[in-house]
């Protein structure tokens, strides 16, 4: 999703992507289950790379995995993000839904297809689909037993940005992050589903650098 990014932003901002256990080179590798132990690792993984402003960018899962880890920078003394971008994803509050992803992987391989965003050739390939379905397994797990309650808000300014056609993150399940920070919140429409098409990603990273450009993004404290 975000290999193109780099040409889609000016060079003055680096894109560093997160590459997670489970997902392409990494695929052997066991996939996290739990996000206080995912974020544990991550927050220091990152923290060599935190001595510039920066930002955060997460769709779905990985908008839940941003606003947790920044709690997680901000709890440890490390630097926080200037700003918080979410796409994909239900405020807290929203239920998820079932908790048991033990299900056979049929209907795995069904919710995948209701969600969109996967090439349908894909499914041609019942080996690839196999070799697929732990990490997603672990996702849904991750996600839907995720309970994180903290007491105090962020001061990160929090984007959100809303697929109209969204079920899992829908502009009315988006708006609620609004109460996880003490700063601005925007929350934008766009048309399509969960997964954002080439318009729509060129639209999310202009309004990221758009707010490099007008100096929107400084060094958090």
């Amino acid at each position: 999703m975000y290999r193109g990014w780099a040409s889609l932003l000016p060079p003055t901002i680096e894109v560093v992507a997160v590459q997670l256990p489970g997902r392409a080179d990494r695929l052997r590798e066991r996939p996290f289950t739990e996000m206080a132990s995912l974020v544990a690792v991550l927050a220091d993984v990152v923290d060599p790379l935190l001595d510039v402003p920066f930002v955060s960018y997460g769709h779905s899962m990985g908008a839940k995995l941003c606003w947790a880890l920044s709690h997680r920078l901000r709890d440890r003394g490390q630097p926080t993000p200037a700003g918080l971008y979410l796409a994909g994803a239900a405020a807290p509050g929203w239920p998820e839904g079932r908790t048991d992803w033990n299900v056979p992987d049929e209907d795995l391989v069904e919710y995948v297809r209701a969600l969109g965003g996967t090439q349908p050739e894909v499914f041609a390939y019942p080996e690839l689909v196999a070799a697929l379905l732990p990490t997603l397994r672990a996702d849904l797990t991750l996600v839907d037993t995720f309970q994180f309650q903290p007491t105090t808000p962020l001061d990160v300014p929090i984007r959100a940005f809303a697929g109209a056609a969204d079920v899992e993150g829908s502009p009315e399940r988006m708006r609620g992050w609004a109460r996880q920070t003490n700063g601005p919140f925007t929350l934008e429409s766009l048309p399509g589903g969960h997964f954002f098409d080439a318009a729509e990603q060129r639209r999310v990273t202009r309004v990221i650098a758009d707010d490099f450009a007008e100096d929107r993004v400084t060094s958090s404290p």
